[in-house]
């Protein structure tokens, strides 16, 4: 029953035929449990092993290595080649093809778990009326119509209409839901709202959320996927995963390079068809094999092999950078994503808010024969921490709070009147609250007030341990008064009071909403003398405008505290007890933003990313936060700026895509919402980061470019993101989009480093292959310099510093390709340097080395014929290993120039030095080292195919 909340109580156990005193027969449970199923979330089919590891294999370029490998090992077998040799290069090229696979493989698989951590918040049991007598049944058992009992620490198992309140009150932590930190005060009244959202309907329970106060009875309207949590799978369900920026270009770069690749292995094995038939082949269709061989051998030169594994490489070491902000990467594509993020759609509570209710302003009056007649204390400390001081109007630090009277019985009050604990939690090293966060805010301003008496109380305080200081003035207090009687907090009066005794004196001490409060209230306490007078008009005028100033303007939660003197020896009160309260004060408190996020917001313009801030909240409480972190700087009228879900639906289509090109702030939304706005965001080309928490945020966490989840959130919501932040910080967010940036730039310097050197093994291919030379490198010394010595260098170029302009720039175009045609073109040159000095080496031993043979040019560029003509030299000469040992060598080299070279994009040597990048240095210095290892020690040398007698004699 999806209207159930506009429905009254009869009419909803009309629909299901219930009484609600002997609730469902056993015959009615048959019946509802065939037509609409069982209470739980069906189980979704993983997809299985074998698809997930062939899907990694599921590209261009690795397809045409695993052809290039097949083809390798077939080829090595019809020469005659046995043993390591035969298999040295596939068997390599198959390593790098599965370590990369097993990275997509265990990415991929996360997705899944999120659906699966949602079935922890289905409740196990439900306490159910049946046939007329409650039972304990497996809340899987539960059926529409069910009546239920729940009641403070039960986990509501299915969704339910509020039928019958036990208690003065229902309250409901909906967070895994809303998101938003304070408990929802549940009622019976049917809701009219139109486009009601989860905090609108407020007689309905929703399955997983968990009762904090009171306790009720409920009628079961859905169970299992039509639920709550059931269309937050159903969302994630038909959330497909988007391809990172930088995974889409790569592919559009491999697809490209494939055929490139495909197109020069076609020509020069077309453009040899005539050296087909020379007489060192033996015959046409073993020259055709053998030039075969040598496309092979260019597609392996041209293939970054190592790419896959350097990008991983890059985006590891950018994940443990981000560890060190606080950042944890579950994805490592997204270390990039980041870098391109347009737009942020943020959390207000948690992430640019410090999630913890305090009290920043209290009101109290000073005289009545003084104007103003009142005062008004500013409070610091933003958390739970009992850290902080009271200033006056005057911005002067109070010395010692408790010598004046008011805020001396506020603190009573507040310690008394209240059932939350402060504690300090050793383990996270923070104070943490058990209770309502208003009371607890209560709780910290009592420990920030201190106790009367001491002179040396400041100071005194703070040679307490962390655990004692936690609830220390509190437990003073609690010690002084014994507590009798206690009226707990009800709806219809909005205040809840305790009866206390000390010294045979009884008080009642009361606190509540302030309208609720100053009605009942015939006196007020003097902050001058602790005096008691009477509350005149004029004082109850100016305290409703700094009621009004505090919760208009200001934005903040009021509660405003009373006393009364009860007569000696009471031993309990009642409702009647509750009138002719003496005034103490008001208290404004506000989860308050984070020192850090104003800056962060500023930031965020100047990169040209957009902040959109996204919360379940009222419109007026969020655009006071809004001005607060600077996110409205500069604007006047909120109007175009500021929307609420409602309002945003409701706007024509045309209006619909300004609204989204300008909004800030998206208010009273729920999960459908944020899923929404994500999916708007990029049908307009945005890249979308987008935060949460709760279960509620998980489809748009995995719906976003980037899915950022609070380490304090939901296991659902860090499971189907791609980054978890540790604090909860929206600062942190800033710093990991400066990274990403960085981290960017240099995949960039290192694919244009690795793709280069690749074109210069081409050209050395290619050019010996049209000269008619002997292969200048064969495959497993390609292989080689592709894995080794191009590898460590431009896993080192990872390292480069950032630029210092880097957060200051806008944001990259999400079409802009990773190498663009200019850049390309580049990689031909240098490419072409890099291939002409190889091949330039191998030319010179032939005909310049005095260890070379001494050849003729002529001979060298017709030595397939040799065999056929009356030589001078042995044809044995064109097998000799010392020219490919030489090319070899002299390609290393010239490359790890090529590497210094890519320290930046557009700055020469001469501007950023080798050493900005120590790294690079000791990476160039190892492959160099590794290099001298192949061509010295015996069996590498085997191995590689290299000869060391050109360089010993």
């Amino acid at each position: 029953m999806e209207d159930a909340y506009a429905k009254s109580v009869a009419e909803v156990l009309e629909a299901f035929g219930v009484d609600r005193t002997k609730g469902l027969t056993d015959t009615q449970v048959e019946q509802h449990a065939r037509l609409y199923g069982k209470n739980v979330l069906p189980q979704e089919e993983s997809t299985p092993f074998w698809k997930l590891v062939l899907k990694q294999f599921d590209d261009l370029l690795v397809k045409i290595l695993i052809a290039a490998a097949v083809i390798s090992f077939l080829l090595a077998r019809m020469n005659g080649e046995t043993g390591l040799s035969a298999f040295l290069e596939p068997s390599v090229i198959f390593m790098i093809l599965a370590a990369n696979a097993a990275v997509g493989v265990i990415t991929e698989t996360n997705a899944e778990k999120a659906l699966e951590e949602l079935r922890a918040y289905q409740a196990d049991i439900a306490t159910v009326l049946r046939n007329g007598c409650f039972s304990i049944l497996p809340a899987t058992e539960l059926v529409p119509g069910d009546i239920v009992e729940v009641g403070v620490g039960c986990k509501v198992p299915a969704d339910m209409r509020m039928v019958e309140m036990l208690s003065h009150q229902l309250r409901v932590d909906q967070a895994i839901l809303t998101g938003e930190s304070c408990s929802v005060a549940k009622e019976l009244e049917s809701t009219s709202a139109m486009n009601a959202v989860y905090q609108d309907k407020t007689n309905i329970l929703f399955s997983g959320t968990v009762v904090v106060a009171g306790r009720a009875r409920a009628v079961v309207i859905g169970v299992g996927s039509n639920t709550a949590m059931g269309s937050i799978r159903d969302a994630m369900l038909r959330t497909e995963d988007e391809a990172t920026p930088l995974k889409k270009k790569l592919d559009e770069f491999g697809t490209f390079l494939a055929k490139v690749i495909a197109g020069i292995c076609i020509l020069v094995w077309v453009v040899n068809i005539g050296h087909f038939r020379d007489p060192s082949h033996g015959g046409f269709v073993r020259g055709a094999i053998h030039y075969f061989k040598v496309a092979v051998a260019l597609a392996v030169a041209a293939i970054p092999e190592g790419l896959p594994a350097v990008v991983t490489t890059c985006l590891a070491l950018g994940t443990k950078r981000m560890a060190r902000l606080n950042a944890i990467v579950r994805s490592l594509p997204s270390v990039e994503t980041l870098g391109c993020t347009t737009v942020i759609c943020s959390d207000k509570t948690g992430t640019l808010t410090t999630n913890m209710m305090s009290v920043s302003k209290v009101c109290v009056v000073r005289s009545v024969h003084q104007r103003p007649m009142t005062d008004e204390y500013s409070i610091s400390g933003t958390t739970f921490a009992p850290e902080g001081f009271i200033y006056d109007a005057g911005g002067l630090q109070l010395e010692f709070p408790p010598q004046s009277p008011s805020l001396l019985h506020l603190a009573m009050c507040s310690a008394l009147c209240n059932e939350s604990t402060l504690q300090f939690n050793p383990d996270k090293k923070c104070y943490e609250k058990i209770g309502e966060s208003t009371e607890v805010a209560l709780r910290v301003l009592v420990e920030k007030v201190g106790l009367p008496g001491f002179d040396s109380m400041p100071s005194a305080l703070n040679m307490l341990t962390k655990h004692e200081r936690a609830s220390y003035c509190n437990r003073y207090w609690e010690n002084q008064f014994r507590k009798i009687s206690i009226l707990e907090f009800s709806p219809d009066r909005k205040m809840m009071s305790v009866l206390c005794s000390r010294k045979q004196q009884e008080i009642m001490f009361s606190k509540g909403a302030p309208e609720s409060i100053m009605a009942r209230c015939t006196h007020i306490l003097c902050n001058d003398d602790g005096s008691s007078v009477p509350l005149t008009m004029d004082i109850r005028n100016e305290l409703e405008a700094r009621f009004q100033s505090f919760a208009g303007k200001d934005t903040l939660r009021c509660l405003a505290l009373a006393l009364k003197r009860m007569p000696p020896g009471q031993q309990s009160i009642s409702y009647a007890d509750e009138a002719n309260l003496t005034f103490i004060g008001l208290v404004g408190m506000l989860d308050p933003p984070r020192e850090e996020v104003r800056d962060a917001i500023h930031s965020c313009m100047s990169a040209g990313i957009r902040v959109i801030v996204v919360t379940g909240d009222n419109k007026s409480t969020a655009e006071s936060l809004c001005r607060q972190i600077g996110a409205f700087e500069h604007l006047d009228d909120f109007a175009g700026y500021s929307y609420t879900a409602s309002e945003f639906e409701g706007l024509p289509p045309l209006e619909r895509t300004n609204a989204l090109q300008r909004m800030v702030l998206f208010s009273r939304v729920e999960p459908s919402h944020k899923k929404m706005l994500v999916e708007a965001l990029q049908t307009h080309n945005e890249v979308v980061a987008m935060t949460g928490d709760g279960v509620n945020d998980a489809p748009a966490l995995k719906k976003a470019d980037i899915g950022i989840a609070m380490g304090s959130g939901t296991a659902v919501a860090k499971s189907a993101s791609d980054m978890v932040l540790a604090d909860d910080n929206f600062a942190t967010i800033v710093a990991a989009v400066a990274e990403g940036r960085a981290i960017y730039n240099n995949t960039k310097q290192f694919i244009r480093y690795m793709i280069s050197s690749n074109i210069g093994e081409v050209v050395c291919i290619f050019v010996a292959a049209v000269l008619g030379m002997p292969d200048t490198l064969i495959p497993v010394q390609l292989l080689w310099v592709n894995l080794v010595t191009d590898g460590l260098p431009a896993t080192a170029i990872g390292f480069n510093k950032p630029d210092g302009n880097i957060m200051t720039v806008k944001p990259r175009k999400v079409n802009e390709a990773v190498v663009s045609g200019w850049l390309f073109f580049r990689y031909l040159v240098i490419g072409a340097y890099v291939g002409l000095a190889t091949i330039a080496g191998f030319v010179w031993w032939f005909v310049y080395s005095e260890n070379g043979p001494g050849l003729p040019y002529s001979e060298l560029v017709n030595f397939d014929s040799c065999s056929a003509r009356q030589t001078s030299y042995p044809c044995s000469i064109f097998e000799d290993r010392h020219p490919s040992t030489v090319s070899m060598t002299v390609l290393v080299v010239v490359e790890m120039f090529n590497a210094l070279n890519n320290l930046s994009e557009n700055q020469s040597l001469l501007v950023i030095h080798p050493w900005s990048n120590l790294w690079l240095v000791g990476s160039i210095i190892l492959t160099m080292l590794l290099h001298v290892a192949v061509l010295y020690i015996e069996p590498l040398a085997a191995l590689f195919s290299v000869s060391v007698s050109i360089i010993v004699g």
